[in-house]
């Protein structure tokens, strides 16, 4: 299906441009949030009667959305959640968390705005992109970790996992045997246990 785009779509193109895409991705998305109109002469006609309106209702959205891109400068949000000895989440951080810490900071972010390509399912610090405008978009630092004072030593560039793992290996030494067999743990001799046991 051709379509008239009514704003910037990304990977696809600008304000008037006609483009060709799949029946769904137009009939699901585009159209019904009004972001293109079908491609035919009666829509050509309007669209070309009201482009001057069009391009600077988009303009004046995209100054609002610079003011806006200037109060996410240097922002990040931490989110403590429960996970595993190697740092996997029980669960997993989606767009809708992120908002809600967001806008628990003063941000003004919807879910539609978050642009997280797949869900965060490890501690660790990561950057998520917000898209406040189709032409500005923002970087937001998200910390996500098990304890305040994990998020402290993230925040600090200290890879936390590798750390714990560093610590694990100075405690424990397993005794060697040379002739056991692979994968076999060294035996303990208790003789005093197996005299009893015979008599």
């Amino acid at each position: 299906m051709e379509v008239i785009l009514l704003e910037r779509v990304e990977k696809l193109g600008a304000i008037g441009d006609v483009v060709k895409v799949k029946d769904g991705f137009a009939r699901n998305f585009l159209l019904p949030n009004k972001k293109a109109l079908r491609s035919n002469a009666a829509n050509r006609k309007v669209f070309e009667a009201n482009r001057a309106r069009i391009e600077s209702d988009n303009a004046a959205r995209r100054s609002v959305a610079e003011k806006d891109a200037d109060s996410f400068k240097d922002a990040a949000v931490t989110l403590i959640r429960q996970a595993s000895n190697t740092g996997q989440l029980y669960g997993s951080v989606a767009a809708r968390d992120l908002v809600d810490a967001l806008v628990a900071d003063g941000h003004k972010v919807t879910k539609a705005q978050v642009v997280l390509d797949r869900p965060i399912k490890a501690i660790g610090v990561y950057e998520v992109r917000v898209a406040l405008h189709p032409e500005v978009s923002v970087t937001v630092k998200v910390n996500v970790a098990r304890s305040p004072e994990e998020a402290e030593m993230q925040s600090q560039g200290v890879d936390v996992m590798s750390a714990m793992f560093e610590k694990d290996e100075a405690g424990f030494i397993e005794d060697y045997d040379p002739n056991a067999e692979p994968g076999a743990t060294a035996e303990v001799q208790s003789a005093p246990a197996e005299d009893e046991a015979q008599g």
